[in-house]
């Protein structure tokens, strides 16, 4: 008997072949198969934390374009206003609205041979509100003094600025409405300023109870745009996006600190009312004494104003001792 191999020898060994060849092509799969899983996992991983970035990145950037957001027709925080159109100024029965200075005396007589002096006005008094729309004390100020405040400015008697700020944010049931209310009266000046003083006024008329919800950013935008504009669509946005929120209460903050032009006088409660930078501490629903005070620091205002030297007179030469 011939000792070549047998006939299935060939086959067994082709068999074993392709199996080994089946195992090498099923572990380069896996092995690819593991490349691909883990690289896929290391992509997925790295976009992950790429989003992530993305997002923290966008709402650092929005938190902070909020905080520059600045209303405009503000100067230091404050809303000066230019027209009280709308707004009474003829003063109730028993109301004090004469105009400040108007009792200060007039310029006394000169002999006929000396120049007539040029008559000096009495300057304009500068008053300034610091008011959150929550506070009852600044309702009562306002609807107290409205009428006599709309007639000094009307006869350029007084300049007047308020300033709203949100120390009672936390007193609305969690609807922060000083704050929404602040930011609600900036977008008025930035969009409606002829109507900010309606606008104030009718927020400090219609003062919401403290530990209630308040208005709604809705509600607020519709008694801004009842006062007058021509800009609604861009009012009401203002309002109900809360465009100012920020700086609301950036400018809290910053009146907390100290008030500008004032001798170290920092904001402790609402309404706070300067009168050429003096604090007024007397009763906010009586506006007799509030005008009492306002004439008087009037007064002194006009005494301390140098008056203009009479027209055609020289100041003295010196000249040379003999």
């Amino acid at each position: 008997m011939s000792n070549d191999e047998s006939p299935t020898e060939p086959v067994q060994r082709d068999r074993r072949e392709a199996v080994r060849e089946k195992a090498q092509q099923v572990q380069a799969q896996q092995s690819r198969a593991r490349v691909i899983r883990r690289t896929a996992v290391g992509v997925g991983a790295v976009a992950i934390v790429a989003v992530a970035a993305v997002v923290v990145a966008w709402a650092f950037s929005s938190s902070s374009s909020k905080t520059l957001v600045q209303p405009a027709n503000v100067s230091n925080d404050g809303i000066i206003v230019t027209t009280v159109a709308g707004v009474a100024t003829e003063p109730a029965a028993g109301d004090v609205a004469d105009a400040p200075g108007a009792d200060a005396p007039a310029a006394a007589p000169t002999e006929a041979a000396a120049p007539a002096p040029t008559e000096t006005a009495p300057p304009a008094v500068d008053i300034r509100v610091y008011v959150d729309y929550l506070s009852a004390g600044a309702s009562d100020f306002q609807t107290a003094n409205v009428k006599q405040l709309s007639k000094w400015v009307s006869e350029d008697a007084a300049t007047l600025t308020y300033y709203p700020v949100a120390m009672l944010t936390a007193k609305s049931k969690g609807t922060k409405y000083s704050l929404r209310a602040a930011s609600a009266a900036a977008c008025v000046a930035t969009h409606a300023p002829d109507t900010f003083f309606k606008f104030n006024n009718e927020l400090l008329a219609q003062r919401p109870d403290v530990d209630s919800d308040g208005l709604t950013d809705s509600e607020l935008a519709a008694l801004a745009i009842a006062q007058g504009t021509d800009a609604p669509k861009a009012l009401r946005s203002c309002i109900e996006n809360e465009s100012f929120a920020m700086w609301a209460k950036a400018a809290t903050d910053r009146a907390l600190q100290g008030l500008p032009d004032t001798d170290g006088i920092a904001l402790t409660g609402t309404p706070t009312i300067l009168v050429n930078g003096i604090p007024y501490v007397g009763a906010v629903d009586d506006p007799k004494e509030f005008a009492q005070f306002v004439l008087t620091i009037a007064s002194d205002a006009y005494y301390k104003t140098p008056s203009p030297a009479p027209s055609g007179s020289t100041s003295a030469t010196p000249t040379p001792s003999n």
